[in-house]
């Protein structure tokens, strides 16, 4: 083959390679979307990820189970066959497990656990076995006295240093969903001091409050968000809510230069709530529309 016949030969490969998809040139997905096992009514049930691909979401947030009185989680992915069960089903779908929910601290106060530190190993070990990076730490349960100065504020502050040191040394990071506006949020990451706890942002907790999401996106910035729960409170799905203006959020990340997970949590229609295909797959088809997901 002479010189020239190869210089053709080779840029007609790169016009090939310029042509395809961009998810065949191996270009980072920028966005990809998940869904929450515990709303899909699939709590550590293997069938959440064979819906999770009829939905055509591209992960499940799993849960770590109820806790109520109990002294650890319901936790049947402790037990490492049932673990290995699960991640084959996952993997043979094509379905990842981007983050590990610890759901039962929407009840139950995560300052007097004194064994904390064995539900966050937990969590981390669950993590662990998935591959998962992040881990979800709601404060719903902790009441309100520690959202102003005193004891009850540092006690939080306290253990979510701890729990942030032990999820730094796993490489895993703790995403808490305060509830608060962004500027107090700040403060309390500030506070805290670990590069492993961030904010789970949550759509609607400002929606809720009159809160102007862009807004408080930006306050946040890129490097403070680890997650998001893209949805809002039952009433209808995200296509119809007049309080989310998904393609300005969008247009919003996409400025800031973040990049992650959008996971489903709720949005579900209100004359239709237990319709999980319909509600879910209607938020995910939505998401992947306006984010530009293929």
């Amino acid at each position: 083959m002479t010189s020239r016949m190869l210089r053709t030969a080779l840029l007609g490969m790169l016009l090939c390679v310029q042509a395809l998809p961009l998810d065949a040139q191996d270009v980072p997905v920028r966005y990809r979307v998940a869904a929450c096992d515990w709303m899909m009514l699939k709590r550590q049930k293997l069938g959440a990820f064979a819906l999770a691909k009829e939905i055509g979401a591209d992960g499940v947030e799993l849960d770590m189970g109820p806790l109520g009185k109990r002294v650890l989680f319901e936790n049947k992915l402790r037990d490492e066959a049932q673990a290995s069960k699960f991640k084959h089903v996952a993997d043979s779908l094509g379905i990842e497990v981007p983050s590990i929910a610890m759901s039962g601290f929407f009840a139950q106060n995560f300052m007097s656990r004194d064994n904390y530190r064995d539900l966050v190993s937990d969590g981390l070990e669950t993590a662990r076995r998935f591959g998962s990076k992040v881990i979800f730490l709601p404060l719903g349960g902790s009441g309100h006295e520690w959202k102003q100065k005193g004891a009850p504020r540092d006690t939080l502050v306290s253990r979510l240093r701890v729990a942030g040191t032990m999820a730094q040394a796993q490489g895993v990071t703790i995403g808490i969903r305060t509830q608060l506006p962004a500027k107090e949020t700040l403060r309390l990451l500030k506070d805290i001091g670990s590069p492993a706890v961030k904010v789970y942002y949550n759509f609607q907790d400002a929606a809720d409050n009159h809160r102007c999401i862009v807004k408080e996106l930006k306050q946040l910035g890129r490097d403070r968000i680890i997650q998001i729960h893209a949805s809002n409170t039952d009433s209808v799905n995200l296509r119809e809510d007049p309080e989310i203006d998904l393609p300005k959020i969008k247009k919003t990340l996409d400025e800031m230069g973040w990049n992650g997970w959008l996971v489903v949590e709720r949005s579900r229609d209100a004359n239709r709530v237990r319709d999980v295909r319909y509600n879910f797959g209607r938020n995910v088809a939505y998401l992947k529309e306006v984010f530009g997901i293929p």
